[in-house]
């Protein structure tokens, strides 16, 4: 009988091991994430561009989409964070949907910053 038969976690998906893999793996996303923010947003910046240049709903969407992503940052830190602030399953279950949260926010708020400055008017 299968674990997936009898309603069983699979070891590597254990509350402990979970833990474990998100605090470790956590910091790395979390570099990754504030690392292409700094790529995206610097250049952008650095070339005199603002947000205020798109003007009425392209400035919304970005705006929109930049507080997702400052969202999303304080999520995925959050759960690579080495603290468990209460036991072990209920570390796993919040730092599994803050991580799995802050990394749809990460991707719908960037898709929405890119696209309206793609839609912006050319410099």
């Amino acid at each position: 009988m299968t674990s997936r038969e009898t309603g069983a976690l699979h070891e590597l998906m254990t509350p402990e091991k979970n833990v474990k893999r998100i605090m470790r793996t956590g910091t790395i996303w979390f570099a990754a994430a504030v690392a292409s923010v700094a790529l995206f947003l610097g250049p952008l910046l650095a070339s005199g561009w603002r947000p205020a240049q798109l003007g009425g709903l392209d400035e919304a969407i970005w705006w929109v989409g930049a507080l997702m992503v400052a969202g999303s940052l304080g999520l995925i830190g959050w759960s690579g964070c080495p603290i468990l602030e209460v036991d072990v399953p209920t570390a796993d279950r919040n730092k599994t949907r803050t991580m799995q949260l802050g990394t749809a926010l990460f991707i719908i708020g960037g898709v929405l910053t890119v696209f309206a400055v793609l839609v912006g008017p050319a410099a």
